[in-house]
C-alpha cells in the first residue's frame, strides 16, 4: 500500500519559529510522539469539533502540504506507540512542528475555558471535594477518559498506568496545564523544546 503522507520537504514559513532539534534517532523520539498526540486528545475533549478544527486550521495556516486530509492526520497521530493501531513509521520534525503549531493555535482560542477548568480543579482539590461538583470539569474529564480508552491500546505498559479514573483525570489536567503553558509568549517554542527534554 502506498503511503498517503506527503514527502514534500518544503517547510511552511509558520514552522520557522520552531528550531530543529539535534537528535540521533530517525524522526521524533517515542516520548515526543506520545505527548503530541495526547495534547491533541485533550483539545478534542475540550471541543466537540476538535478534529474538524485541526484540519481547518491546517488549511488556514497553509500546512496542508504536511496534513493533507483526515487520513494523513490519523496516520501522523498514530505514530504514538500507545495507540491501538500505531503506525510503524517515523514522525518527522516537520510533521511534529505542524501538529504542535496547530495545537498551540487551538489552545490560544480556548485559553479562557482552559484556565477556568484548571482553577475549578485547584479549588476542588483544596476543598477535597469530588470532581462532579463542577459540571464543566466533570464533562471535560469524562470525554478525555472516553477518548483515551477508545483510542489507546490497553495492553501497552504506558497505558496500563492510567487504568484508574483518578490517574486519567490527573493526566487530563496535566495536559490542560501544558496547553495553558503554550498560550503565553513564546509558548509554542517552549512547548516544542520541552517535548525533547532528555533526548538531545
Amino acid at each position: 500500500m502506498v503511503s498517503t503522507i506527503s514527502t514534500d520537504r518544503t517547510k511552511p514559513a509558520i514552522l520557522s519559529g520552531l528550531r530543529d532539534i539535534p537528535i540521533a534517532t530517525e524522526g521524533c523520539p517515542r516520548r515526543t510522539r506520545t505527548q503530541i498526540d495526547l495534547i491533541l486528545l485533550a483539545l478534542e475533549a475540550l471541543n466537540l469539533k476538535g478534529s474538524e478544527d485541526i484540519l481547518a486550521l491546517s488549511k488556514q495556516l497553509e500546512l496542508q502540504g504536511i496534513i493533507k486530509n483526515r487520513v494523513v492526520l490519523w496516520q501522523l497521530r498514530s505514530t504514538n506507540p500507545w495507540r491501538r493501531f500505531s503506525q510503524r513509521r517515523p514522525l518527522t520534525q516537520a510533521e511534529a512542528k505542524a501538529l504542535v503549531t496547530i495545537a498551540c493555535q487551538l489552545a490560544r482560542r480556548w485559553t479562557v475555558p482552559i484556565r477556568q477548568l484548571l482553577q475549578e480543579y485547584d479549588k476542588l482539590q483544596q476543598a477535597q471535594a469530588p470532581i462532579d461538583k463542577s459540571p464543566h470539569l466533570s464533562y471535560y474529564l469524562e470525554r478525555f477518559r472516553k477518548h483515551f480508552r477508545s483510542r489507546m491500546n490497553p495492553s501497552r505498559s504506558g497505558v496500563i498506568a492510567y487504568k484508574a479514573d483518578e490517574k486519567l483525570n490527573e493526566l487530563g489536567m496535566k495536559l490542560l496545564a501544558q496547553l495553558l503553558f503554550c498560550t503565553g509568549t513564546s509558548g509554542a517554542q517552549r512547548l516544542w523544546v520541552s517535548l525533547f527534554d532528555g533526548e538531545v
